[in-house]
């Protein structure tokens, strides 16, 4: 009964692992596309924001485009 016990315990450790490994890649690639977002967001015009909000949701209103828009690290761009 142990050697079952300590063949499932054993398995389950190495899935945890796999599975953080996985999640910290993932957040890692989430951080570089809230990035890349942000970034672009700052670089589009008005007009551009607006028309992809229509595209993406028209039946959602279009949220506010920032007036002065900042660097992640809070710094004016």
């Amino acid at each position: 009964m142990d050697l079952v016990k300590n063949h499932l315990m054993y398995a389950v450790r190495e899935e945890v692992e796999v599975l953080k490994e996985q999640i910290r890649e993932l957040v890692e690639k989430n951080s570089q596309l809230e990035r890349e977002n942000t970034l672009l967001k700052t670089l589009a015009s008005p007009e551009q924001l607006e028309k992809f909000q229509s595209r993406l949701s028209p039946e959602e209103p279009a949220p506010e485009t920032p007036q002065s828009p900042e660097a992640p690290d809070g710094s004016a761009v």
